[in-house]
């Protein structure tokens, strides 16, 4: 899975050459479908899920070759029983990992529509798929963004540099932000939502999101061959996609369980 990186550095040609896609809250995954099965895997390979789906090779009825195939980055949420579709590897066989953003999230939208039946509950697809939508960067379409109301409990948002290829692991052509650090981080003024309300922890959350991008960057210029502690001093380097919350908080102990595992 291509994994992002929290957007504390602002690139300059965010605006122009940026994509944001609105997350929902739930876990990572690598969904495949093949050979008349699908299956779900999590980013360090475990297979948490194998059912029928209606994703092109995903059920016996619609696996008509080896050659025809899906592999798709997704979000599961439990409580929807819904894989959210963020990006796509490969298509009925065909690959666009080597292919920009830009197109890839063309190509997923217009292939998903193809597929009668996909975003339904059924016997023959048990978890409805649905893409995410891609929205532009500009300052007055982030403000629009963060106060419209989504089918889904919001986890963060996700920024890709349109021309980034898919590149498996960490990349900072893929920013992830909670929508209450848009104002303090982007420096826009948004209107005042449930999206964009304080936690009481978010001062001290983006001081150590900061601190631990800083202490990283400092390792590498000295050459470490491996900067994990200076991750480990930050704890908020994103190993998940959400935000893990203080872990001697309550709503870091209650929520533990409900936030996106990158």
């Amino acid at each position: 899975l291509m994994l992002s990186e929290w957007l504390v550095d602002v690139p300059l040609d965010l605006e122009q050459e940026w994509v944001v896609v609105v997350c929902p809250v739930g876990k990572r995954a690598l969904v495949v479908a093949s050979r008349g099965s699908t299956a779900a895997y999590t980013k360090s390979g475990f297979c948490v899920n194998r059912f029928p789906s209606l994703l092109p090779g995903g059920n016996r009825h619609n696996s008509t070759s080896e050659k025809v195939y899906c592999i798709l980055d997704c979000i599961y949420n439990e409580a929807k029983q819904t894989y959210y579709i963020l990006d796509v590897m490969c298509w009925r066989g065909h690959p666009v990992y080597d292919c920009q953003t830009d197109f890839r999230f063309f190509w997923l939208f217009s292939k998903i529509q193809e597929e009668e039946g996909l975003g339904e509950k059924s016997r023959i697809n048990p978890f409805k798929f649905v893409g995410l939508q891609n929205f532009p960067c500009s300052s007055d379409s982030l403000c629009k963004v963060l106060a419209m109301d989504f089918p889904f409990e919001v986890d963060g948002l996700l920024f890709y540099h349109k021309q980034t290829h898919y590149t498996p692991g960490s990349t900072p052509l893929v920013g992830w932000l909670r929508p209450y650090m848009v104002p303090e981080i982007l420096g826009l003024a948004v209107p005042a939502t449930v999206l964009t309300a304080k936690p009481d922890y978010a001062g001290r959350q983006l001081q150590q999101i900061i601190e631990s991008k800083k202490n990283k960057k400092l390792a590498a210029e000295k050459g470490h061959p491996s900067s994990a502690a200076a991750a480990r001093n930050g704890h908020y380097e994103l190993e998940h996609l959400s935000t893990p919350q203080p872990a001697n908080s309550p709503e870091g102990r209650d929520e533990a369980g409900s936030q996106m595992e990158n």
